[in-house]
């Protein structure tokens, strides 16, 4: 029933905004979106349908660099991936610091990383690379 209610919640709220819905097995649904829309549906799904943030993940794919926003109800073992694809060579979106405080280090990761620039983020600083790490050069991009 949580299944049920939450996608209907998630498609009557942003009906004009899922550029795509995949539900990959009874228990994962994937949301495609546009970058824009990112810190609307977190919130939405955060603060008013109560899912849990789980984390976020990003990866460096042929057609730009992929963040996914992971969201579970724990109580059906239920998770929502909200997925964007951010323009190289200089990929940018806005923090959702702001809603989650908890995203904070996954972002600084995603950046230090991949070269994702968070806007609004109160810390973006380095958290696992050298600080003598070469400006530019980001370990997880496929060049």
């Amino acid at each position: 029933m949580v299944k049920e209610k939450a996608v209907q919640k998630l498609k009557e709220r942003f009906a004009d905004k899922i550029i795509n819905w995949k539900d990959r097995s009874a228990k994962r649904i994937y949301v495609d979106v546009r970058p824009d829309d990112i810190p609307e549906m977190v919130k939405f799904l955060f603060k008013d349908l109560k899912a849990r943030f789980i984390t976020a993940s990003g990866v460096d794919t042929p057609r730009g660099i992929e963040i996914l926003y992971h969201f579970s109800f724990d109580e059906r073992g239920l998770v929502f991936s909200l997925r964007t694809t951010i323009a190289k060579p200089e990929p940018k979106i806005e923090s959702i610091t702001s809603i989650i405080k908890g995203a904070e280090w996954i972002e600084r990761e995603i950046w230090e990383l991949l070269g994702v620039k968070f806007k609004n983020h109160p810390n973006l600083k380095r958290l696992l690379m050298a600080e003598d790490w070469p400006e530019g050069v980001y370990p997880l991009r496929r060049e």
